[in-house]
């Protein structure tokens, strides 16, 4: 498991019982309050109101427990973390009040330090606050949705409130229309720049002509025009349309934004962007959208498939056509083998998560399937389980495994 992210400056203050002698503690609190501070901690008096979010509160005595109810002001929807320590009733307190958060259903951890140097403790804690600033993170994303989703996600088109109700960000939307408008010389020039960049970087163009890059160029040039306006953290596209109404498509534009850190999702699938951004947040790694296109039972593998991919996950590329329509210009990226998670989001209300840890074992070169292809191998268990509790149509990929840190941030977070 990769080492958290460095962790964002928080507030943090000692609960300490009026029946303690503060004075014969001032040890105690020195020793933990340097290891809180390396962490970004910033001392908060929470008898001046709410600090920045929810503080960090180091039960140092106990007795504290109501007090720390009444005055610890822990923000809405954000987990509260509990430092507890080896002596004077801290850890007993600490339970305490957390039973009491669970039981008016809020949501929290205690973390244990063994001392002031507990190196896993603190590790614990590093990651419980980068789990937390990614919440907060995603309370605060925008998403711009650009049409409406594709007609074929039946199962995976939630409304923008339960995306924002249980993941954060929220959706907006932006008419697909704006990306057929004529294009002034400021897109022209910027998509015929990232058809360029792309053509240079691909080591074969196949079906499309030089004359098919400057639209889908067009494309990510107006797409990344609304990201800037609206002051987006991610799109979701509706890119089908861009086929059937301009004979062109959105493969070359999303894989260039995801390269430049703008989360793109494709068919206006919001379950699979929002499952693509907070991985992105939480893992520092780029994300894949995929359809699973096959299975092989008797290896136990998964194939996945798509007509984009961001060049910057590939270890080379050609240019294709879009596979079912065979116009505009497409991605047929390489994939390093490897350890991988797959990772789906669904139900009614996006609060099931199917994360899994397994290993990308070859890239194919089917004929009837989209153009990026990967066998991804999961056991034959798993194979049924899919086949049998699907969460919907696309699966996101990200290389290395990460399913425990996704389940550990979705129990604390979702469940």
């Amino acid at each position: 498991t990769p080492s958290p992210p460095a962790s964002p400056r928080f507030p943090w203050y000692a609960a300490v019982s009026p029946v303690h002698d503060t004075d014969a503690l001032r040890g105690l609190l020195d020793a933990y309050a340097a290891p809180l501070r390396a962490l970004g901690g910033e001392r908060h008096d929470p008898a001046k109101g709410a600090g920045e979010g929810s503080p960090v509160v180091f039960v140092a005595t106990g007795g504290t427990e109501r007090l720390i109810l009444e005055r610890a002001h822990f923000a809405p929807g954000e987990p509260a973390l509990l430092v507890a320590h080896p002596g004077h009733n801290s850890l007993p307190a600490a339970l305490e009040v957390l039973a009491r958060l669970q039981q008016r259903g809020g949501r929290g951890r205690v973390l244990y330090l063994g001392g002031p140097d507990d190196e896993a403790g603190l590790k614990a804690l590093a990651t419980a606050l980068h789990d937390r600033a990614v919440r907060r993170g995603l309370r605060e994303a925008r998403i711009g949705l650009v049409g409406r989703p594709s007609d074929w996600l039946v199962a995976s088109s939630p409304s923008p409130q339960v995306v924002r109700e249980v993941w954060g960000p929220a959706v907006v939307p932006l008419p697909l229309d704006t990306l057929f408008d004529p294009p002034d010389t400021d897109l022209t020039v910027l998509g015929e720049r990232t058809a360029r960049l792309l053509r240079s970087g691909a080591s074969e163009m196949v079906e499309p002509s030089d004359a098919d890059l400057p639209a889908a160029g067009r494309v990510h040039a107006a797409l990344r025009r609304m990201v800037e306006a609206g002051r987006l953290d991610a799109v979701s596209v509706r890119c089908f349309d861009l086929v059937s109404g301009r004979r062109t498509t959105g493969c070359l534009a999303l894989a260039r934004l995801n390269d430049e850190g703008t989360i793109a999702g494709c068919e206006g699938d919001l379950v699979s962007t929002v499952t693509m951004l907070w991985a992105h947040r939480l893992l520092g790694v780029l994300p894949w959208m995929a359809n699973p296109s096959r299975v092989d039972r008797a290896r136990g593998v998964l194939v996945l498939a798509h007509c984009t991919v961001p060049p910057s996950l590939t270890t080379g590329y050609r240019l294709r056509s879009h596979f079912e329509s065979g116009l505009g210009v497409g991605i047929q990226g390489t994939l390093p083998e490897g350890p991988v998670t797959l990772v789906r989001v669904g139900g009614e209300r996006l609060q099931e998560l199917r994360a899994l840890d397994a290993a990308l074992v070859g890239n194919t070169d089917h004929p009837d399937l989209c153009r990026t292809q990967v066998e991804v191998e999961v056991g034959p268990a798993v194979l049924e389980e899919w086949l049998a509790r699907p969460l919907g149509n696309h699966v996101v990929l990200v290389a290395g495994h990460h399913a425990a840190a996704l389940r550990r941030w979705h129990e604390a977070m979702i469940a």
